[in-house]
């Protein structure tokens, strides 16, 4: 692969943003299979589905680093966090959203200060899909609030 000339803030960007889109992958996929140890059948296919949603992530980052002229590299994995019933692991995830919201809101700021509209595109689009995960996690929780 030849050296890109793309803006290395961008590719760290990128490079964070596989971490984590990676690390929600084994987040969701290790509680999946906790919550359906509890019994919480429906819960468990919500957490399979999002891990499912993470992974296309990973992968239209990893396609977005290639037309870039980059070899994907994500460098580490986050430890899961797990907890003692729903409503914990609701906000550990709510938590990690929050971080992705927050890398891709910094990164698409960026893109456009630099007037790389392409990855302000990009990172627009992605941060749309976790904000909008972050909404349904915060409405989520203050359903399971209610009901205690």
């Amino acid at each position: 692969m030849l050296p890109s000339s793309a803006d290395q803030r961008i590719l760290g960007y990128l490079g964070r943003g596989l971490s984590l889109e990676y690390s929600a992958v084994q987040l969701y996929s290790t509680q999946a299979r906790l919550v359906d140890a509890w019994g919480l059948a429906e819960v468990a296919k919500k957490f399979n589905a999002e891990a499912i949603e993470e992974m296309g992530h990973a992968d239209r980052i990893i396609s977005r680093m290639l037309a870039l002229g980059v070899a994907p590299n994500a460098s580490q994995l986050r430890p899961v966090r797990l907890g003692h019933n729903l409503q914990e692991l609701l906000q550990h995830d709510y938590a990690f959203e929050h971080e992705l919201v927050g890398l891709y809101k910094e990164a698409s700021e960026y893109s456009a200060r630099i007037g790389d509209n392409d990855s302000r595109l990009f990172f627009e689009a992605l941060l749309k899909e976790e904000q909008a995960h972050e909404q349904e996690l915060q409405q989520w929780l203050r359903e399971l609030d209610s009901q205690t």
